[in-house]
């Protein structure tokens, strides 16, 4: 498994580098000045596609995204509900509806993270790739021409107010970033639930990671712009590196969430068909009260039979009921001596 894991992420690599020079018009496109952090992205896309490779060859993750790729390419699935896909992109992935119910603050913090850091990837990657690139005829502006391999897509001028937005692009993220990951700073430092189950590496290091490119690429800007370039090359280089290592951590860290979370809209497809088909849920076999869907449920059973777990129809009860049943076996094996 890890053998093939290994060959995914070299293919996946490989590809990457040959769009980078397809994309850059064999290179001519291409900033030598952003060679690491290009450099960083082919050591990304083959973590990336390792650890995704390894993932879903765990049962419990096979057959989630056995099924949710079922449930993503069936045409029975977009003939009965036509808009249920585009809908749970958007609420789903793009807003993260889930999580307002748990904390209207933390669902605000995690959009700024989240729409930040998506404003950050269009821009940083197309360029590092060579793929976008920035001409002016007259070699200093302020008009300028933005194209994508090789082609002209539009002319602006740079002191306007859209030359403005393309410039400050980055910046943008960076102030939606800040507010974000602080909030989570801050409460992974107040909040007793988080600190108990946090771990530096997992939990704080990127947040932090997050702040550091943030704050180092809005200096940047803050010395080309009131310093007159005054100690640009030692916040350029501190920002390279903060960049790099973030992009190399992603997929053994907690930032490989999001490439697992849209998996999870296949799965969530999966329930929403199967409730409009089958009608009624599932009723608990212990209180009766709805559980889920059979098809759910019955597929949340052929994972713990998968991972011989040996009480695959404990699935068929409610989680209340869950607790009742394990608190009641843990009092009789406690009155019994644990003999």
């Amino acid at each position: 498994m890890r053998r093939r894991a290994a060959l995914t992420g070299t293919a996946v690599s490989a590809l990457l580098i040959l769009a980078i020079v397809l994309g850059s018009r064999f290179l001519r496109d291409f900033d030598s000045a952003l060679l690491p952090y290009a450099v960083a992205t082919v050591f990304l896309a083959f973590g990336v596609a390792y650890r995704y490779t390894v993932w879903i060859s765990a049962p419990g993750a096979r057959r989630l995204f056995t099924q949710g790729r079922r449930s993503f390419f069936s045409a029975a699935n977009f003939r009965r509900a036509p808009t249920a896909l585009p809908k749970m992109i958007v609420t789903y992935l793009g807003f993260q509806k889930f999580l307002g119910a748990r904390s209207h603050a933390r669902w605000a913090a995690h959009q700024l993270i989240f729409w930040g850091c998506v404003l950050a990837a269009l821009i940083t990657f197309p360029l590092t790739w060579g793929w976008f690139t920035f001409t002016s005829g007259s070699g200093s502006g302020p008009g300028y021409e933005m194209r994508i391999w090789g082609f002209k897509v539009l002319g602006f001028d740079s002191l306007d107010i859209a030359g403005w937005l393309m410039f400050h692009g980055l910046d943008i993220a960076a102030v939606l970033v800040i507010p974000g990951a602080s909030y989570f700073l801050w409460r992974r430092m107040k909040d007793r639930g988080a600190i108990t189950g946090q771990r530096f590496a997992y939990d704080l290091v990127p947040l932090i990671a997050l702040i550091v490119i943030s704050v180092t690429g809005l200096l940047l800007t803050f010395s080309s712009i009131f310093l007159h370039g005054g100690g640009y090359e030692f916040l350029a280089i501190l920002h390279m590196v903060s960049v790099v290592f973030t992009l190399i951590y992603i997929p053994f860290g907690k930032f490989f969430h999001i490439v697992q979370r849209p998996a999870a809209v296949g799965m969530q497809l999966f329930k929403y068909t199967s409730r409009r088909e089958d009608g009624e849920a599932l009723a608990c076999r212990r209180c009766r009260e709805p559980i889920d869907t059979a098809p759910y449920v019955e597929n949340l059973r052929g994972t713990m039979r998968d991972l011989d777990l040996g009480f695959d129809e404990g699935a068929e009860y409610c989680p209340r009921c869950k607790r009742v049943l394990r608190g009641n076996a843990y009092l009789t094996h406690v009155k019994k001596g644990y003999k």
